[in-house]
This record gives structure tokens, C-alpha cells and sequence, in this order.
């Protein structure tokens, strides 16, 4: 066996060495972090108060903007590195005792600028323009308002945590935008109700505002000149003189009611191995939700008996040879409203575990340095008088500069003996704006069923266990390193929130190295990144090694993107993680010896390329070489392979009363590719198709133990920024099914909506578990149609 310690003076050296080269070249490269910013964006900037509102249209040909804060003189930061950007932007505040107005003229070519009629939060691929309001000023939290020269929005949130913003929050707005001979511009009406905030005389917001020009190599010029490598949130300007503004306590309640069928096959009660579908009753569920903003910067949630019908489906991911959970995201906008409080790097809060509530509730804000969530929940569980009773409590406090420390709480309550309490504590601690140290530590305590390979059975009883994470990053602009360790204990559960794999602790280091950008050149820009790293069980057994993953990337003009990717690593597996330890007097997991290892290699390359904002393309292949082939069956389409279960089937010929036998992994060869494609063929119609292969071959056997194709068609038609039609389509050869869904909506705004939706799930040549074998052509095992209403109601006072 590879013993864990053989590891640790390759990771040593790894630490030691290499991050001092990193920071030896960052420090020594021509750096911009000595930047002087000018004093009109270095000193807060007054935002004048509006005696006559503008009127949203687009056009800046009203007086009022001649009054307002004008941020101009913007930089380039993406490709190019603080150089003068393409194409000059400027933008306007002010505001009013309601209502916050910003304002865009962006000047450019009008047949060239990218826009299309979008879906909400779908603007990503054009040509947009940004704003962060840090409502707070705390520089660990902001808004990220976008709106594309139609005036169609994006709007999230921006954490100093996360290196993605999340655009799954939705606030109320509005915008217009139009273009014009010598660009485009837009105007943007924000209520303050809408947002979470500190005002008043002496208070100041972080802001930036900055501009995406999309054909030009997806250029950004921003207000601000930031620091690449430092976190945007710690680079805002000033704004000021926000005062005057009236205190509202805004109620919105959305009552909503969905009206549903649902039909399942079934079998024939009167003729045995057949089946019949059963198109079920049509039901009628009736639902309310209301949000009440205590104050400015406090809100309660609350929502009974929710349906979350027009929800797109999860994309299709190949499940075949897979022996840990797969993570999906929230995606009920319930739930997506303030998640950022409740995001940690251990993931001990996972929504998507609340599967059907009958009643949620949560308060989340921020008074003073600290941020505060609470949030419980009803469950029911389909056909049975079952529920489980989930609490949530997240409490972090801000210190020193852009640092926090912060606990953790879960209590989820199954019936009435499955119990799990989870507690702990977390922080941030930033050394300086390129370096921090960040951990977290979890402590579970559980009543249910734990697994015991000893004997083979599932023993109800109380279980300790603990998760902890540790890491330690430095950001340059073009070179950086971290440095992690985690693990979880063997008991430990979280049911609140998402595990992958317990009983595991290691430790992993990771590097990147850039060239300078060179936006003038063919080749604009190289990085490359590295991972290194271990893990092993807690009787010191290894799980895994990475020995070395390399990724590269290569970025060229007209945004051409090629990415190689190279590495080998040691995986391990023993049978005590599969089912029973064997004995004297019974088998075990694994036919032949009680473990498997394998030295892999694995290779793959990917090419992205936007032709226009009509169509682009991504396509990937790669490999692995001595890939564990877990010998788990994919499905009645593809059995298992294994030598011990090929002369299983022999035997059985002979003898139909043998068992299968236990499971033979063993070293495989995985070959996959993939293809996307993204048209629009008009301004209001999208058109996204994708296919993902994977096929694993045992090397014992030569035989293939799976062979997935994932085919995704999917087409968006937006007839207005507020209607739109969609359909989409999934076929996976693993199974033979083919899922269809088609939706018909309507959402002026976050609250009011009128949904049709059809949900059909099929099978071509699948298998029938009623006669125990393979249709011959189409077979239809569920469908759903439904009809959903919402309005909001909105009140202040």
C-alpha cells in the first residue's frame, strides 16, 4: 500500500517552494498595484437629490441628468490590464426621496453592438453595462445590477467569499434602454424598498460602474481601476449624500394557486406483467408567500405551502460508475433570497434537502458589523404522514478590514426518533488585499442509522462526528498559490446541508502562473494551473493521491479560448466502503482481494469560439487511462462486465439458483467528448444544443461498462422582455429516456407570473420493469400539466 507519508515531503517541498517563486515573480513583473487614483474617484462623490423624476425611457434628453454625478474617465481591465479602454462610457446618478436612478450612454458603432430580446438574468453574452452598490459600505457585500442595451436585467449579489456572483436574486426595478446613432444608452429606476441598506447623513456606499463590450475579446471598462488579483468589493469608489430618503416598511404578499395533473404507469391489477397509465386527478393547490421589511436592512419570509412548478428541471449528468451524491443547485426563488448568509465552504446548509415544505420561514439582515439568518421549515414526504422539522442559525459579526468570524447551527428533526444537530464556527481573516486565511469547523451529533460493514447491517443508534476546513490563499495578478486541508469524520452527518464523502481528510496545494495580457496580440494572454494533493481515511489508509493536475489556457483575439489539461493520480478503494468486511463464514464486498488501486493518467483539451452574437461553440475530448471501473452495472441496458460476473452468467446456465456474485472492480479506459452550440438565429429566439459522451471499457475484459450519450436540445423564444415560450428536451442512452418540458410565461415582475407548463417522460426501447423486458418502441412512464398564477402585492408604510 502507498502509504500517506510518502506524500508529504513532495507537498512540503511544494509549500515551501513554490509560492516564494510566485511571489518573487509577482513582486518583480512590471505591477500596477502603485496605481495613484485620481481624486474625483478616490474621494466620495456627492449624489444629487432629484426635484422632478426622469422618465424611464432611455433617452438621457431630459435636464435632470444634467444635474446628476457623473462618473466618466473609465479604464480598461479585461483583456487589457488599467490601459484606455475601446470605446468611451459615462455614467449618471441621483436620486430621490424613493427612488435610486442610474443612467448609461455607452458610445459605439450601432451595427455592431451585441443585443438580443434576453430572459432576465440572461445578458451575460452581450454587450451590457454593471453597477456594484455596497448598501452597506462594508466591502463584503454588494448588489450587481446589470441591464443590456434594451434595458433587459441582471441583478445579484457579490460576496468578498465567492468568486462568482449569484444572479438568482431578483429585485424589483425598472429599466429601458435604446440605441442610437452613436451608441446606446439606458435608464434605470431602483426603489429603495427594494433593497437592503444604511442611509442618512455621514453614511457612504461602496459603488463601481463598468461596461462589457463583447465582440472586442469580451473587453471591461470599469470607473474604477481594480487591481487584478484583489477582490472587487474592497476596491469600490464613494458615493455620499444619500439623506432624505423616506423610511418604508414595504409587505409584499404573492398568493398564488396552480392548478396541476399528474399521471404514472402502473401495473395492470387485473393482468400481471402488464400496465396500464393512470392519468390521475386534477388538483388544485393553493399557496401564499410574503416578505416584510421590518426595516431597511431586515427582512422576513415567509411561504405556505409553495409550488415551485415552472422551475426548469436539472440539466442531465451521467450517473453511471458514480459512488458519491452529486450536487444541484437551489433554484426555488424562496430559497435563493439571502442563501449567501447561509453559503459555506463545507456546505452545511443545502436547501434543495427541503424537498416539499408545507410552511418556510427565514429572517435574514445586517444591523451594525453584524449579519444574521434564521430559517425553519415544514417537510412533507410524498404519500405518507411523515415530517421533518428543519431549523437553520447563521450569526457572523465583521472585523478588522474585510475579516469576519461567524457560527453555524442545524437542527433537523425526521419523525420521531431520527434526529441530527449540527454546530460550529467559521472566519475569514484577510492579511493584506491579495492574501487571507479562512476555516471552519462543524460538530455533529445524530440519532439514526449508521451503516456496519462488520455485520453487514444498518444499526440505529447515536454517532459524534466533525468537518473542518482550512485554507490559506495568496492572489496576484498573474501568479498565485493556496494551500488547503479538510476532512470529515467518519459519524459525521449534516442533513440540512451536502456531503459527498465522510470518513476523509487530506490536504492539497494549488498554483497558478500568467503571462502579462497582451490585448493588441493574437495570442492575448497563457495561464496555467496546478493541483497537487492526498487524501486518506481515518485508519491512515490512502483514498487518493493527486500527483500532479496541470490545466492551461490560451486565450486569443476575437475570443477563441483553448484549454489543455494533463495529470496523474492513485485511487484506491476497499471493500468496507462498498458493503461487508469478509470473514470465516461470509463473502465480502469485492470478489478476489478486499482493495483495488490504480496509477492514472488522463489527458483532455477543449476549444471555445463566439463567431458573433448569432452563434458560438464549445467542444471537449479527453481520456483517462486505468479509470475504476466499480463493477456497480449502469443499468439493464449495460450490465455489469467483470470477469467474476461473466462467469457468473456461465455458471448460471447450469445452475439458475446461484447469486450474483459481489462486486469485481476493476482498471478501465474512459474516453468522452462533448459538443455545445448556442444560436440565435433572431434577437428574440435562442437555441442551445449538447451532447456529452462517455464510454468506460474494462481492460480484463475488453468489454464496455457503459456506454452514455446526453443529447440536450433546448429553445427559448422571448416574444416581450416579460413573455417567452420554452422547450427543451433530454435524451440519456443509459436508460433510453427522453424527457420533454415546454413552458409557456409571463413575469412583468419578481412575484406576479402566469405559467402553462407540459412535463412528458418517455422511454424508446427502454427497459419495461412490468414484463421484464425491452420495449419496441416508445413508452410514456409519466406526464404532468399545469397551470400557475402569482401576483404581488406590494404595500408601504
Amino acid at each position: 500500500m502507498i502509504h500517506p507519508r510518502n506524500f508529504l515531503p513532495i507537498l512540503a517541498f511544494l509549500i515551501l517552494s513554490v509560492p516564494l517563486a510566485a511571489q518573487v515573480a509577482d513582486g518583480s513583473q512590471p505591477g500596477r498595484d502603485d496605481i495613484v487614483i485620481p481624486p474625483e474617484k478616490a474621494n466620495p462623490v456627492v449624489v444629487p437629490f432629484f426635484d422632478e423624476p426622469p422618465v424611464i425611457d432611455g433617452r438621457l434628453d431630459e435636464d435632470v441628468w444634467k444635474r446628476a454625478a457623473t462618473f466618466k474617465d473609465f479604464i480598461q481591465t479585461e483583456p487589457g490590464d488599467l490601459i484606455p479602454p475601446s470605446k468611451e462610457t459615462i455614467a449618471y446618478m441621483g436620486y430621490d426621496s424613493k427612488n435610486l436612478y442610474i443612467a448609461y450612454f455607452c458610445f459605439d458603432e450601432p451595427d455592431k453592438i451585441r443585443a438580443t430580446v434576453a430572459k432576465r438574468d440572461a445578458v451575460g453574452g452581450e454587450d451590457y453595462v454593471g453597477v456594484f452598490l455596497d448598501t452597506f459600505n462594508d466591502q463584503r457585500r454588494a448588489y450587481i445590477l446589470q441591464f443590456n442595451p434594451f434595458g433587459i436585467q441582471a441583478d445579484g449579489i457579490k460576496t468578498v467569499n465567492d468568486f462568482q456572483s449569484d444572479f438568482s436574486v431578483d429585485i424589483v426595478m425598472e429599466s429601458k434602454g435604446v440605441i442610437v446613432e452613436n451608441g446606446w444608452s439606458v435608464e434605470v429606476r431602483i426603489p429603495f424598498k427594494s433593497l437592503r441598506y444604511e442611509a442618512g447623513e455621514g453614511k457612504m456606499w461602496g459603488v463601481d460602474f463598468w461596461r462589457r463590450i463583447d465582440r472586442l475579446n469580451r473587453e471591461i471598462d470599469g470607473w474604477m481601476p481594480m487591481k487584478k488579483g484583489v477582490n472587487e468589493l474592497v476596491q469600490l469608489g464613494r458615493i455620499t449624500g444619500l439623506t432624505g430618503i423616506d423610511t418604508e416598511r414595504t409587505i409584499e404578499i404573492v398568493p398564488s394557486v396552480t392548478v396541476s395533473q399528474s399521471g404514472r404507469r402502473i401495473g395492470d391489477p387485473d393482468v400481471p406483467g402488464l400496465s396500464l397509465f393512470d392519468n390521475g386527478s386534477v388538483e388544485a393547490d393553493v399557496g401564499v408567500s410574503v416578505k416584510f421589511q421590518v426595516t431597511p436592512n431586515v427582512t422576513l419570509d415567509l411561504a405556505v405551502n409553495p409550488d415551485f412548478a415552472e422551475v426548469e428541471a436539472d440539466a442531465p449528468v451521467v450517473r453511471a460508475n458514480e459512488r458519491f451524491p452529486i450536487f444541484f443547485p437551489e433554484k426555488r426563488p424562496f430559497f435563493l433570497e439571502g442563501r449567501e448568509i447561509f453559503n459555506s465552504p463545507l456546505q452545511v446548509v443545502n436547501t434543495r434537502n427541503i424537498a416539499d415544505p408545507d410552511v418556510a420561514a427565514k429572517v435574514t439582515g445586517k444591523i451594525g458589523k453584524n449579519t444574521f439568518g434564521v430559517m425553519t421549515a415544514v417537510d412533507r414526504f410524498p404519500n405518507t404522514d411523515t415530517r421533518a422539522y428543519v431549523g437553520v442559525l447563521r450569526l457572523k459579526r465583521d472585523i478588522l478590514e474585510n475579516s469576519s468570524i461567524g457560527i453555524f447551527a442545524t437542527q433537523y428533526n425526521f419523525g420521531a426518533d431520527r434526529k441530527n444537530t449540527l454546530g460550529g464556527f467559521d472566519g475569514k481573516i484577510y492579511l493584506d488585499s491579495r492574501t487571507f486565511a479562512e476555516f471552519q469547523a462543524v460538530f455533529t451529533h445524530t440519532r439514526g442509522f449508521f451503516y456496519n460493514p462488520e455485520n453487514d447491517t444498518r444499526e440505529f443508534r447515536s454517532g459524534n462526528g466533525v468537518a473542518y476546513r482550512q485554507l490559506f490563499d495568496y492572489t496576484g495578478r498573474n501568479r498565485g498559490w493556496s494551500v488547503e486541508v479538510s476532512g470529515r469524520s467518519k459519524d459525521y452527518r449534516a442533513d440540512v446541508g451536502f456531503t459527498r464523502r465522510t470518513n476523509t481528510h487530506g490536504g492539497s496545494f494549488r498554483w497558478r502562473l500568467g503571462t502579462e495580457p497582451k490585448p493588441e496580440n493574437t495570442l492575448i494572454g497563457i495561464t496555467t494551473r496546478g493541483s497537487h494533493g492526498f487524501s486518506v481515511d481515518e485508519s491512515g489508509r490512502l483514498q487518493g493521491a493527486t500527483l500532479a493536475s496541470v490545466n492551461t489556457n490560451f486565450k486569443f483575439q476575437n475570443q477563441l479560448d483553448i484549454n489543455v489539461s494533463f495529470g496523474s493520480s492513485v485511487e484506491k478503494i476497499y471493500e468496507d466502503e462498498f458493503g461487508p468486511i469478509r470473514s470465516a463464514t461470509k463473502e465480502g464486498a469485492f470478489v478476489g482481494a478486499d482493495h483495488r488501486g490504480a496509477l492514472q493518467w488522463y489527458g483532455e483539451a477543449n476549444i471555445g469560439k463566439t463567431f458573433s452574437k448569432r452563434f458560438s461553440v464549445y467542444a471537449e475530448a479527453g481520456f483517462s487511462q486505468n479509470a475504476l471501473d466499480l463493477d456497480f452495472g449502469a443499468s439493464e441496458v449495460f450490465p455489469r462486465v467483470s470477469p467474476a460476473y461473466l462467469q457468473y452468467l456461465i455458471d448460471r446456465q447450469t445452475d439458475p439458483t446461484l447469486e450474483e456474485p459481489p462486486l469485481d472492480p476493476g482498471k478501465a479506459f474512459l474516453l468522452r467528448y462533448e459538443l455545445g452550440i448556442n444560436l440565435q438565429p433572431t434577437d428574440p429566439w435562442s437555441i442551445n444544443l449538447s451532447y456529452n459522451r462517455q464510454r468506460l471499457t474494462r481492460n480484463d475484459t475488453d468489454l464496455v461498462a457503459f456506454d452514455s450519450h446526453l443529447v440536450s436540445a433546448r429553445t427559448v423564444y422571448q416574444f416581450t422582455r416579460f413573455t417567452f415560450a420554452r422547450v427543451r428536451w433530454d435524451y440519456d442512452s443509459v436508460r433510453r429516456s427522453l424527457n420533454g418540458q415546454m413552458l409557456f410565461g409571463w413575469s412583468p415582475n419578481p412575484g406576479t407570473a402566469f405559467y402553462v407548463g407540459y412535463n412528458d417522460n418517455l422511454f424508446y426501447k427502454g427497459f419495461n420493469p412490468f414484463t421484464g423486458m425491452f420495449d419496441d418502441g416508445l413508452r410514456r412512464d409519466g406526464r404532468s400539466f399545469f397551470v400557475r398564477a402569482s401576483y404581488l402585492f406590494r404595500k408601504s408604510f
